[in-house]
């Protein structure tokens, strides 16, 4: 019988080895796809319960959304679009329209940059469409080829201008992400995008349903 018990004690450090190798390799493989309990999920599954309690606010008219950033929409402007979104995050405001080569210019000026107006060295492939794919126009960020942007912190300039006025200190300032796209020789995309705390107050008003009857 000791023989047997013997045996028995000859296999079990092989067999112990095995289950080790067999559970190492099972937690990796729980590590890298983020389903081990506590690991990090940077995958979909993110990406989707974030997406699960956004919301197009109803009623973000242009003119709404300009009021909101601090930068006007001027009078020659075509084709302005808006949009608001609510998430649990950060909610994010959407502002575009086109203008002609010559009034961007003018528009640029009259709000210029923190800095200087950047240029990409390449478009970016890997922005999913999400944001401005919301008017069906590509994301500001995959585009290269006359394409500048900038920050642009709506009141500084106005501030610089005025030796009575208080400094403007742009990290507590409400600053917009503004993109000019010169998308052909005679006319440019404005695209602008803000981020704001969650639950703005008021959110823009539905428009209200005509009675029928």
């Amino acid at each position: 019988m000791s023989g047997t018990g013997g045996a028995g004690g000859g296999r079990r450090p092989w067999l112990v080895a095995g289950v080790a190798v067999g559970v190492l390799t099972l937690v990796a493989a729980l590590v890298a796809t983020g389903r081990l309990p506590g690991g990090t999920d940077d995958g979909g599954d993110r990406l989707a319960e974030q997406a699960a309690d956004a919301r197009w606010a109803e009623g973000a008219t242009p003119e709404w959304m300009s009021e909101q950033m601090g930068l006007g929409i001027p009078v020659t402007a075509r084709s302005p679009r808006a949009a608001y979104e609510v998430t649990s995050r950060f909610d994010t405001g959407l502002l575009t329209f086109t203008l002609t080569r010559v009034e961007a210019e003018a528009y640029l000026k009259e709000h210029p940059p923190e800095g200087d107006w950047l240029e990409p060295t390449s478009a970016q492939t890997d922005v999913p469409p999400h944001d401005f794919a919301h008017f069906g126009l590509p994301e500001p960020e995959t585009l290269k080829d006359g394409m500048r942007y900038g920050v642009v912190c709506p009141g500084a300039a106005e501030a610089a201008l005025d030796p009575h006025a208080p400094g403007v200190d742009t990290s507590d300032a409400s600053c917009v992400r503004l993109y000019a796209h010169a998308y052909t020789p005679t006319r440019t995309r404005i695209y602008l995008r803000d981020h704001y705390e969650p639950g703005i107050s008021p959110l823009p008003t539905p428009p209200s349903s005509t009675p029928t009857g």
